[in-house]
């Protein structure tokens, strides 16, 4: 059986092994492939494996031997699932490998503007604090968590692990999410969404991109914000309107922007929120330990497994 691998270094990028595909057929592993030679390398292929190269309609009628396609993410979007329903290709996925990784990346975020410790270490080698006619020294606003509230939109598996750590630093948690319904007693207090944005102190996404959810974060919710809340964005780019939190930041409506995600990525150099005041970016890295791609790796290997022996799971389609 030949597995073509289209996208591997994102998973891989030569710290894990392939070994466990291997023991599953004949593995070809190309580190990135180009929309245009997508048909071309799955050609004979019955398995596909694919993190961001996208499957298009007109590839998968064109590959007749494709039986299976394993999407390494959560997301499934790069893959045309009507289609490969009708041509009866199996598609799966893979979720809640990264939950702590993010969680982690999304306090990483919130950390940074509480103590600002890079802003504060770069003063020191600067000389700031040699020069300084007192044992101590800060320019940044130091910001204590215990107390604040810390609001969360959506609340699956990586927003309770986010409440987790929250609860930890001794903030109150308030979420919003179309799958919890009810509070639960010493871990989370559900509200509205309007009450979510006007209450946190911190707000953080983690809901699905749906087209209700779609610049959720916009002109008008922001100006329901606190002037001294953070937003911290490590779900889906579109989630935000850029350029309404680009003008939100440079106008100080609120203090400040930690994401991890953009609408268009690798974003474009004239994207509003690259240079915005008090904005930092992270280059769609929270998932990415190698712990969590070591769970992403087992997962997908586990799903082709699964389905090489007619037991498949992580279905995300309905092959005919």
């Amino acid at each position: 059986m030949k597995i073509v691998v289209l996208d591997g270094h994102t998973l891989n990028p030569g710290d894990l092994s392939w070994d466990g595909f291997r023991e599953l057929g004949e593995v070809i592993v190309h580190e990135r492939t180009p929309v245009d030679q997508v048909a071309e390398r799955i050609a004979g292929a019955e398995v596909v494996i694919t993190n961001k190269a996208v499957l298009s309609k007109e590839t998968i009628e064109a590959s007749p031997q494709l039986r299976y396609v394993g999407v390494t993410a959560t997301g499934v979007n790069i893959v045309d699932l009507e289609a490969c329903d009708a041509c009866g290709v199996t598609v799966t996925n893979a979720a809640n490998y990264g939950s702590a990784s993010v969680a982690q990346a999304v306090f990483a975020h919130v950390l940074h503007f509480t103590q600002r410790v890079g802003d504060h270490a770069n003063a020191v080698k600067q000389g700031r604090w040699s020069d300084c006619p007192d044992f101590c020294f800060w320019d940044h606003p130091l910001v204590e968590l215990e107390g604040m509230t810390l609001g969360i939109l959506g609340y699956g598996a990586i927003g309770r692990a986010v409440a987790q750590l929250g609860k930890a630093f001794g903030m109150e948690v308030i979420a919003h999410s179309r799958s919890l319904q009810n509070s639960i007693e010493g871990e989370v207090r559900v509200v509205d969404r309007d009450t979510l944005f006007r209450e946190s102190d911190v707000l953080t996404l983690h809901c699905p991109l749906t087209e209700e959810t779609d610049q959720v974060v916009n002109t008008e919710t922001l100006a329901s914000m606190k002037p001294t809340a953070f937003l911290i964005n490590t779900g889906r780019g579109p989630l935000v309107d850029e350029a309404a939190l680009a003008a939100a930041l440079e106008a100080g409506q609120l203090a400040g922007a930690g994401l991890d995600v953009l609408s268009s990525e690798p974003p474009a150099p004239d994207n509003p929120l690259i240079g915005a005041k008090n904005c930092f970016i992270t280059p769609h890295l929270a998932w990415a330990t190698k712990a969590s791609r070591e769970r992403l790796m087992a997962i997908s290997v586990l799903n082709l497994q699964k389905f090489l022996e007619g037991q498949p799971t992580n279905v995300v389609n309905r092959p005919n």
